[in-house]
């Protein structure tokens, strides 16, 4: 080994959904929607030669349009690239404490992987055997809390009233709500931002509004908050926010009627397909999520899993403990679904 490698930060790193390469395959492994973005994203033009310019560093544009569509102030909002570099932020700003931040043993997998990252001490609570989240586990001395809700990969989501139980019984540090799924049929911690300074809520554009390709993320929160997380952009890096993006998102939030469109067409595919998967020995928790978290009684779901994959059709499987006989399904167009339907019917 060179000495310099002596000096080398180690981590195991976040690994995402399979990205296969190959033509005419069934994709449902990282809960992309299956639709395109609004046609106001797809018909704006863009004045590319503008593109030697630097964005606007505040991504104004982005944030106003964000602000207006949940009827907060500007200084309430902060935009990043993606949802993960908006946690990402929130964790080097906020978790800084002697004390270990608080998340569920079963959710999203990046969060241990920030932790680690940036030397913050975490401990995981494990949820109930109905992969439900425990209360009482965040009531205890901490440094922080993040709670994905809807969670992933179960899809199970918990009421607003719930998520503010635990946050009033944790003024002293700050909760962060990652509601990536929410608007597929959860319900937004946002009506909590200005009762209570210590919330942070983190929403994505990639997933209810099509738009995982330009990478938009951002979080509502007091302004107290929302400063703090800026301060922390602007020492580590201005232009965070590329200008298709800004203008693109912008765009994207003037069409409420095609979002909620397209946000039913996922929604009426998920129960459809849940119910027709029961009938054939599958089992999941209720999902508010554009994915099912399934299992089935006699076959294992890492045989599925490998089966699908040869015929194909790409589905999410962890080999983790408690979950290893699980697999996420990403709500695809009803044609993707009846495929994939077709395939379980006669491999299961």
């Amino acid at each position: 080994m060179s000495a310099w490698e002596n000096n080398v930060r180690r981590v195991v790193p976040y690994v995402p959904g399979e990205q296969p390469k190959e033509k005419n395959i069934i994709k449902l492994n990282t809960n992309e929607n299956p639709y395109p973005p609004s046609p106001l994203v797809l018909e704006k033009k863009l004045s590319l030669e503008k593109l030697r310019l630097y964005p606007d560093d505040k991504a104004s544009l982005l944030v106003d349009a964000i602000a207006d569509y949940h009827g907060v102030n500007s200084n309430q909002v902060f935009v990043g690239v993606g949802s993960d570099d908006v946690l990402a932020m929130a964790f080097m700003t906020f978790f800084n404490s002697d004390k270990k931040i608080l998340f569920p043993d079963i959710t999203y997998s990046f969060y241990d992987v920030w932790a680690e990252l940036l030397g913050i001490g975490y401990e995981r609570q494990k949820l109930d055997d109905s992969f439900r989240i425990k209360a009482e586990d965040y009531y205890k001395e901490n440094g922080g809390i993040v709670i994905a809700n809807p969670n992933a990969p179960t899809g199970i989501a918990e009421p607003v009233l719930f998520i503010e139980d635990i946050v009033k019984k944790n003024q002293d540090v700050v909760v962060i709500v990652d509601e990536a799924y929410v608007d597929f049929g959860g319900e937004s911690a946002a009506s909590l931002i200005d009762k209570y300074d210590n919330i942070l809520v983190v929403r994505t554009f990639s997933k209810s509004r099509s738009m995982a390709g330009l990478r938009i993320g951002y979080a509502l929160g007091s302004d107290v908050l929302i400063k703090y997380m800026n301060d922390v952009k602007f020492s580590y890096n201005s232009y965070t926010m590329n200008m298709p993006s800004i203008i693109l998102g912008a765009e994207s939030i003037k069409d409420e009627a095609y979002f909620k469109q397209t946000i039913e067409k996922v929604i009426n595919t998920r129960e459809w397909f849940k119910d027709e998967i029961e009938k054939i020995g599958f089992c999941c928790p209720p999902s508010s999520a554009n994915f099912l978290f399934i299992t089935h009684n006699t076959v294992s779901a890492r045989e599925i899993f490998e089966r699908a994959r040869e015929n194909k059709i790409y589905v999410r499987y962890f080999d983790k403990p408690r979950i290893d006989n699980y697999l996420r399904v990403t709500i695809g167009t009803r044609e993707d679904m009846e495929i994939f339907l077709d395939f379980l019917k006669k491999n299961v």
